[in-house]
């Protein structure tokens, strides 16, 4: 299957103040974006993908004269995957408080003239989808054929048909959640205290003196990366395994090749990342709760999505986001009558997986993007 080829990432700014839930508001603001195929004739086969906490808008393809520039859903996305190119024309957006390009921390603030850094305000997974939904209607969309995301991205999908229920057809939730549970807040917590009580963080305004807290972001890469893996996957890759053959009897030493594994993922990141980005996303995870306007009742929530059909996605060995997590929004689904497609896909990798490139799953998206595109060309209704 071919890729889409070398992108260009495109920009769009706006002017009209965008409200956010905390109260604050945004008087200018850019967002990054990439497209791939084409927009047909009525504009109704538009596909909004949703990235998730370290990704971006750069959803397939690859930038010229860039190794390994890869979009991180590229597997997925292009001519003849499983979301065809050739049929759809496919979005990608750069979320606000990104570090890729999309207004956020690392930008001047216009009313000090230095950059934002802690002072930029918090953002919600809500104040994101308003943010999408300008841009969409910038591109001379009125209406979505789908939106598809995983896991944090799988929340933004989920909360367009509660904001834009007018604006979609089909919703698909891959490796996703209603809400976060207290562990997987607590675990974004940790990560939180180890960038904040790094010495080089400065109360996120590192920016000013220099320097980057790598320390406390690498420790909080390495955190999450564990949560990302399964037991059995990580037992796969690396089991009791040492770098030396054998104990070199060190506390601190690299000993375990899981332990290097962890290290060499949390310096990559720390590389790249910003570290007043990965606290707003990771706080935005854990507000994210649509349940919470409607007395904790999900059901009550999804009422206003009737007209939407779903796909929902989950992974049996994922512990982050587990399928009884997924199950939960079927629930609410069924019990609106929502049309709802359910797979629960029997998968080693825990809550990665939903990036890879496994057969089975690869088949559910497949075929629920072919009945999408059958539905445009019957006016919307299924074959």
């Amino acid at each position: 299957m071919a890729s889409v080829g070398t992108v260009l990432p495109q920009q769009m700014s706006f002017d009209t103040p965008l409200a956010l839930r905390s109260g604050a508001t945004l008087g200018h603001y850019t967002l990054h974006y990439e497209t791939y195929g084409t927009l047909n004739a009525d504009a109704s086969n538009a596909v909004l993908v949703c990235h998730a906490l370290n990704a971006s808008h750069h959803v397939a393809g690859e930038y010229a004269g860039q190794e390994r520039s890869e979009g991180w859903w590229d597997n997925l996305v292009g001519p003849g995957k499983p979301l065809d190119t050739n049929h759809f024309f496919v979005i990608g957006i750069n979320n606000l408080g990104s570090c890729f390009g999309s207004t956020g921390p690392m930008h001047l603030n216009p009313q000090t003239g230095k950059p934002y850094g802690a002072d930029f305000p918090v953002v919600t997974v809500e104040d994101w989808v308003d943010a999408q939904a300008r841009l969409i209607e910038r591109l001379g969309i009125r209406q979505l054929a789908a939106v598809l995301g995983g896991s944090l991205g799988g929340m933004q999908a989920l909360a367009w048909t509660l904001r834009y229920p007018e604006r979609l057809r089909y919703c698909v939730a891959v490796a996703t959640a209603p809400n976060l549970s207290a562990q997987n807040i607590a675990f974004n917590e940790v990560a939180r205290r180890a960038i904040i009580t790094d010495p080089d963080f400065h109360g996120g305004h590192f920016y000013e003196h220099g320097v980057v807290p790598k320390r406390g972001l690498r420790v909080a890469r390495m955190i999450g990366h564990i949560t990302y893996l399964s037991d059995d996957s990580m037992e796969a890759k690396f089991g009791r395994d040492m770098r030396a053959g054998g104990p070199a009897y060190s506390t601190q030493d690299i000993e375990f090749q899981i332990e290097s594994y962890l290290r060499h993922q949390g310096d990559k990141f720390s590389e790249y990342f910003d570290a007043n980005t990965y606290l707003l996303i990771t706080r935005a995870l854990d507000y994210f709760d649509p349940a919470r306007e409607h007395g904790g009742d999900l059901s009550r929530a999804f009422a206003i999505a009737r007209q939407h059909k779903f796909l929902v996605v989950s992974f049996t060995t994922d512990w982050r986001f587990s399928p009884a997590r997924s199950r939960e929004i079927v629930k609410a689904l069924v019990d609106n009558r929502i049309d709802v497609s359910y797979a629960e896909i029997d998968a080693p990798h825990g809550h990665d997986a939903f990036l890879l490139e496994d057969p089975r799953y690869h088949g559910v998206m497949r075929a629920y993007f072919q009945r999408i595109a059958a539905s445009l060309k019957t006016g919307g209704q299924d074959e």
